[in-house]
């Protein structure tokens, strides 16, 4: 695999496992700098688990992932908080401590990794809701949101201490059409005013086709990638008809008789 100079995340040959279960084998990719890339693939071929390997929370078998050329499995102490400070993460269904408003959630990263006072890290939370839409929200409590609003939130909490890379797991899961196609709005906003590189995991096809630069495509079977590319070149013109299926939204036609 050639080595792009912008790259900011590259995957070389990862293999994941799983007691003992291979999930991924052999995977190797780069995502560039400012760049919105997109993983999708069936329920259960290693979407997440790839996610989790991105932001050091799981080791791999064998491979790397190197984070603007660190390997962030083998950093320790000093040296692994500051690869872990480029990378800010939203989990599926958001995952805002629901006892805490959203002010209080988009400060716990400094809290945890920085010696600011309590004031400052309240106008950054302030600063950071305010950039997602939510100025008016401070004091609110999830439950008190709309699931796109808790989407909101958790974004801003992703991005409290200024990370490079934003991981986004499931951003439109649950979500009507007009709060999806505003969250996609949200991050190509961010992508472009911030220079923030994406990554997000999803299935919406219209929001692939709004936000993505690149995608790969995951399958289980082969526990790797299968399609790598524009959405709309995989759509129009990729070699694997099941790729193309997916991306024109075909159900495999079936003989009767």
């Amino acid at each position: 695999m050639g080595v792009s100079e912008n790259a900011i995340i590259r995957v070389e040959h990862l293999t994941a496992a799983y007691e003992g279960d291979v999930i991924i084998d052999n995977v190797s990719f780069e995502v560039n700098r400012g760049e919105v890339f997109v993983m999708l693939g069936s329920s259960g071929c290693g979407k997440t688990t790839l996610l989790k390997h991105m932001n050091g929370l799981y080791s791999p078998a064998s491979g790397r992932v190197l984070i603007d050329g660190d390997d962030i499995a083998t950093a320790q102490g000093d040296e692994r908080l500051r690869i872990l400070r480029k990378i800010g993460v939203m989990y599926q269904r958001g995952a805002l401590f629901g006892s805490m408003t959203l002010i209080e959630n988009v400060r716990l990263p400094m809290e945890e990794f920085t010696d600011l006072p309590p004031e400052a890290m309240d106008l950054i939370a302030l600063m950071k809701l305010k950039l997602v839409g939510l100025k008016g929200f401070p004091n609110y409590m999830p439950s008190e949101l709309s699931g796109g609003m808790q989407k909101r939130a958790a974004i801003a909490r992703a991005m409290a201490l200024d990370p490079q890379i934003l991981l986004l797991d499931e951003l439109s899961a649950g979500l009507d059409p007009i709060t999806s196609a505003e969250l996609d709005q949200l991050v190509l906003g961010l992508a472009r005013s911030l220079k923030i590189t994406f990554v997000i995991v999803t299935h919406e096809l219209p929001s692939i086709y709004a936000i993505a630069d690149r995608v790969i495509m995951l399958d289980k079977e082969v526990k790797g990638i299968i399609a790598t590319g524009r959405p709309q070149d995989l759509r129009d013109c990729s070699d694997n008809p099941w790729v193309r299926r997916f991306f024109n939204r075909e159900v495999e036609s079936q003989a009767v008789g």
